[in-house]
């Protein structure tokens, strides 16, 4: 079921006191809090700093508002529910948050899925086993909308893309992780999504700070 219009009147009707941008940057980021520290086995000091940023973030709301916030969720839910496709990307642009200024466009879907076909050509054949696996590494995953449209290629194709595909995710923008993250964690990719700039400091499995990483259901061994 498509609840996107659904969503974005409520992200509407909240902004008022905050932008519609800044609505919609908070509920991505605590949906990204609530399912990383769920998985998460380990209650450190990192886990206590997504906790408190959870907290602060939804303090900001009056409890009405909470409960829309977590309703938009399941709305996100039962939208992708009908297949894999860039949700948020959508919303955002939908919005009309997209920013000339700071360059932030997220691509169409339907280009993200031609270009997946593009990339993956004859070579999708070999995943039909499910024993090959299909590592992707992204190294501006924005909303994750090109790693969704292979997914949706090999959905297409009669592929289990959550048994054959393996991902690293990495952007610069916060928002971006928030993004991919939490649409590859309910799409049930394994995945490990990353904050920092790939050129200057990209992802290193055992070195990149842990402050800086994500880790999906799957990629936990949890399916949501």
């Amino acid at each position: 079921m498509n609840r996107i219009k659904d969503i974005i009147k409520v992200i509407d009707q909240i902004s008022g006191r905050y932008s519609a941008y800044e609505v919609f940057t908070d509920w991505i980021r605590c949906m990204a809090m609530s399912i990383c520290n769920t998985v998460s086995p380990i209650h450190d000091k990192v886990w206590q700093e997504r906790e408190q940023s959870y907290m602060d973030t939804m303090r900001k709301y009056t409890p009405e508002e909470q409960v829309k916030l977590c309703e938009m969720m399941l709305w996100l839910v039962e939208t992708l529910d009908d297949g894999p496709y860039d949700v948020l990307g959508k919303i955002y642009m939908d919005a009309g948050m997209g920013s000339k200024a700071a360059g932030q466009f997220f691509t169409p879907f339907h280009l993200s899925v031609l270009t997946a076909k593009m990339s993956l050509g004859e070579s999708i054949e070999s995943y039909r086993d499910e024993m090959t696996k299909l590592d992707i590494n992204e190294p501006t995953c924005g909303g994750g909308a090109m790693i969704i449209a292979a997914a949706k290629v090999l959905q297409d194709e009669g592929i289990n893309y959550q048994k054959v595909m393996k991902v690293v995710a990495q952007d610069l923008d916060w928002k971006g992780v928030y993004m991919c993250y939490v649409q590859l964690s309910l799409l049930g990719i394994d995945a490990i999504c990353v904050q920092g700039n790939t050129l200057a400091d990209p992802y290193v499995p055992g070195k990149t700070d842990r402050s800086h990483i994500m880790r999906t259901p799957k990629n936990m061994g949890v399916l949501l």
